[in-house]
């Protein structure tokens, strides 16, 4: 006669095994109620976010506006400087019709983006946005692509364009600054930016492939 061994696991095993599912039973349970958090969280950005806020920067308000083109920009960004010139030529060539809106965009990547983002932050709170936003573009070869801190040159530029100082390295230092940058980036991110520059066109992400594109665009905006 043959005798087969039965084999029963102990109550401590049994334990041990009803221990171990429920863990991974509530382990899927926490990983789908955050995926499902992290969906609605991204879901409410994207509608929270907007491509122009009333204290959004505009480099030009037009007194008859046709159009509205809003940029996300990172001054240490060199295809941002590789637009500037093109849209300082749609603004010229478009004044009257054409307003033109600046947001920060300051992209992980550039150690001194953030930095140069908040520094004309500081400049536009005594109303020198403008001056400081061409100062950056003009002079970012000579400070971009380094890991140490620039924001001794952007104070140096804030000097020579007359600013008091004093109000300047408080708006610096202010967490306030920072959060009206960080403002601007996360409505960029809500509206699905991830590079820059990137371009809306009356409240539309556009991607033209050419600069004759992107001005045929922007003719037929302000001519509608």
């Amino acid at each position: 006669m043959t005798l087969t061994a039965k084999t029963s696991l102990s109550t401590p095993n049994k334990i041990a095994i009803a221990l171990v599912v429920a863990a991974t039973l509530a382990a899927l349970a926490a990983t789908v109620f955050i995926n499902r958090t992290n969906a609605a969280s991204q879901a409410t950005a994207a509608e929270a976010a907007e491509v122009v806020r009333e204290d959004s920067h505009r480099l030009s308000t037009a007194k008859d506006e046709k159009a509205v083109l809003v940029e996300f920009l990172d001054f240490e960004c060199e295809s941002c400087l590789a637009a500037y010139p093109f849209i300082e030529e749609l603004r010229a060539k478009h004044a009257d019709n054409l307003t033109v809106v600046s947001r920060y965009f300051p992209l992980p990547g550039h150690s001194n983006a953030l930095t140069a983002a908040v520094a004309v932050e500081a400049a536009a709170q005594q109303g020198k946005f403008e001056d400081m936003y061409h100062r950056m573009y003009e002079t970012q070869t000579e400070w971009s692509h380094t890991p140490e801190s620039r924001a001794g040159t952007f104070r140096g530029y804030a000097k020579d364009l007359g600013l008091d100082m004093a109000a300047y390295d408080a708006a610096v230092a202010d967490p306030a600054t920072t959060a009206r940058v960080e403002t601007d980036k996360n409505d960029g991110l809500g509206l699905g930016v991830s590079g820059t520059p990137t371009f809306f066109l009356d409240g539309e992400q556009i991607s033209p492939s050419t600069l004759q594109e992107f001005e045929q665009l922007i003719d037929a905006a302000v001519s509608k």
